[in-house]
């Protein structure tokens, strides 16, 4: 009797963390930020699911810089260059599955702290798939799912609707042979948009 090809991936995110990656520190010059919060592991990080930053600053650092270094959701080295904010919170608009530094283009205006943010890439599958299945437990609100190739701002192969309710499931038919991705599947979303979700593919 053969057997089935079929593997699944379980994904859900934690919550985001506004100090996870640096606990409050003011640094005195351009510099490396100290990699100290509670998701950090001999100064680096490694993210549940790949996912963008925060930095919020305590005083006005809108002409300043951080730039992160780590790895995007496909596993390849990357940088970004976020702007800081004036007594606010600058979002980052990349997905790190890993940071390993973040430095300042200058003295900081006052203490500044680095977190997690709630924009996500999950990983399906790293290379050619098709995805068969997917059973999602619905968040608060009725969102749309985004299914991507190739990485988290890959073309989109599928999008999908989820349901209000925290106390609902939805398992949606994909028919045929399923939804071919041919470098890789990638799901983009907000924190918020799902509670959990376990998708099948081969």
């Amino acid at each position: 009797m053969a057997g089935s090809d079929v593997e699944s991936s379980f994904i859900e995110a934690a919550a985001a963390d506004p100090d996870g990656v640096c606990a409050s520190q003011t640094p005195g010059s351009a510099t490396n930020m100290t990699i100290n919060g509670a998701l950090a592991d001999s100064g680096s990080v490694t993210f549940d699911q790949p996912r963008n930053l925060t930095i919020a600053s305590a005083g006005d650092d809108s002409g300043k810089t951080f730039t992160v270094t780590g790895t995007d959701e496909t596993g390849t080295a990357q940088t970004e260059v976020i702007t800081g904010a004036d007594t606010a919170t600058a979002t980052g608009s990349s997905f790190f599955a890993t940071v390993t530094q973040i430095a300042t283009s200058a003295a900081t205006a006052g203490a500044v702290t680095v977190g997690s943010g709630t924009s996500i890439a999950a990983v399906m599958f790293r290379g050619r798939m098709r995805l068969k299945g997917l059973y999602v437990v619905n968040g608060a609100s009725a969102k749309t799912i985004n299914f991507r190739q190739t990485s988290g701002t890959g073309s989109i192969r599928m999008k999908f609707a989820t349901t209000a309710g925290v106390t609902t499931n939805s398992y949606p038919d994909i028919p045929g042979e399923g939804i071919l991705f041919e470098s890789g599947g990638y799901i983009t979303f907000t924190r918020a948009d799902f509670t959990a979700m376990t998708v099948f593919f081969a």
